[in-house]
């Protein structure tokens, strides 16, 4: 399994499909993305503007130098690139669409959980639409960029993603192929050009089913043009 494939590179940046189960950093002597792609489009002015975890796949952007990674950056803390991810999951969820908001806090096994509280939260809108019976693939617009968000918003309506081990159950995650989270579409505008970029996802069973691949297909083809619901 290759580590990325190149989705379009410019003067100013690359966008890359990343693989699943890959850091985003070295780790333990393994190179992360980061650096496997630095290695491979011999960039030494490469910047990550954002990040992956390493269980998701899919839009990665890094800047090819330090003007455009400062412009990138700032998009992305205003919350002004739009972002989608496509996740599944085994269970059911309280609710099939709509909103996920509330204060982020740590817990003791190294992750996150979503409070009540609404002093600085996370907000996740969403969409989902059945698979088969006992599987459901879902669209999410993070409005927010907090760690392990998606993870977690879809964890507090009691559908965390299928193989995702610390949030899902470890023994069944350690059975599935991957994580199946994939950031799967990016836009926004970089020195006044519009740029958007989709990528459906490529590896993993239960993403390349002939029923999820139909679905994504006729549901979620243009997530833009959707009607979110209401922050």
């Amino acid at each position: 399994m290759t580590a990325f494939t190149t989705i379009k590179e410019y003067d100013d940046f690359i966008v890359i499909d990343k693989s699943p189960g890959i850091n985003f950093h070295t780790e333990e002597g393994i190179p992360g993305i980061f650096e496997q792609v630095k290695f491979a489009i011999a960039c030494e002015d490469l910047h990550p503007v954002h990040r992956l975890d390493k269980i998701t796949s899919g839009l990665l952007i890094f800047a090819k130098s330090q003007a455009a990674a400062s412009e990138l950056s700032e998009q992305f803390r205003l919350r002004q690139v739009s972002k989608f991810y496509l996740a599944i999951s085994d269970k059911k969820p309280k609710k099939k669409q709509g909103l996920i908001k509330g204060d982020m806090e740590k817990t003791r096994r190294g992750g996150w959980k979503l409070c009540k509280s609404q002093t600085n939260p996370a907000i996740t809108q969403f969409f989902s639409h059945s698979i088969k019976p006992g599987l459901r693939l879902f669209l999410l617009k993070p409005r927010t960029g907090k760690t392990h968000q998606i993870r977690v918003a879809l964890k507090s309506i009691g559908a965390p993603v299928v193989g995702d081990g610390l949030y899902n159950d470890a023994w069944a995650a350690s059975k599935a192929d991957r994580g199946y989270l994939h950031a799967y579409a990016l836009s926004f505008t970089l020195r006044g050009k519009k740029y958007h970029f989709i990528a459906p996802p490529q590896q993993g069973e239960l993403f390349r089913n002939e029923e999820t691949r139909r679905l994504i297909e006729d549901k979620f083809s243009t997530p833009e043009a959707l009607a979110w619901p209401r922050i």
